[in-house]
């Protein structure tokens, strides 16, 4: 007959089962990090991330700011990448559009996708984008044009901030960066096709 598990045996069950709890835990937790992150910038609008609004709002004060607009490309991705405003002057409040322009310079097919900031960092939770092409992946043809639209508006509650007093000038700033997509699957050539490769031949 088998007795109970002695208190070592039952001490070393426990310290498994805990570290395996924790192991779990932990694998969890990284999963989670970045969208956890991503909702905390978003509320608070840390390190310059901006919020995203469904409509524009309700209500529009005298008061006004500057807003500048900065584009940047990694090395890796050769787009001319410039806003079609340096800078525009709007109410809080007011909702504004304005545009980017970029054109691929290269001889060949590219996929990029920006991310963007604001500075000072403190007016992120003030900045509201309606309409943005951030985080969308652009592909661009060899020599290809495009023009992005940007549609926004500041918070008039931007007035109470400590941080912001004298309402300092909010700078818009995106960076492209490349995206690595897999090559499209060639389909089997057709039969006509095979034809027309022979005789070129």
């Amino acid at each position: 007959m088998t007795g109970a598990p002695s208190p070592k045996r039952r001490r070393d069950l426990t310290v498994a089962v805990a570290a395996g709890a924790f192991a779990c835990g932990m694998l969890g937790a990284a999963y989670a990090a970045v969208p956890l992150y991503q909702m905390f910038c978003q509320v608070t609008g840390y390190g310059g991330t901006t919020q995203r609004a469904e409509a524009a709002s309700e209500r529009v004060v005298d008061s006004e700011v500057l807003v500048r607009f900065d584009a940047n490309a990694s090395k890796s991705v050769p787009w001319a990448f410039q806003p079609i405003e340096r800078e525009i002057r709007v109410k809080l409040g007011e909702t504004r559009q304005t545009s980017y322009r970029v054109v691929n310079r290269s001889d060949k097919p590219v996929t990029a996708q920006a991310t963007y900031n604001v500075t000072p960092e403190a007016a992120g939770v003030y900045f509201n984008k309606i309409t943005c092409f951030c985080f969308t992946e652009q592909t661009l043809q060899p020599g290809e044009s495009r023009d992005m639209d940007v549609i926004f508006y500041v918070d008039p509650a931007m007035l109470d901030s400590e941080d912001l007093t004298g309402l300092p000038a909010i700078t818009l700033s995106y960076t492209f960066f490349p995206v690595d997509t897999p090559a499209p699957v060639a389909s089997a050539p057709s039969e006509a096709g095979k034809t027309e490769t022979t005789n070129e031949l």
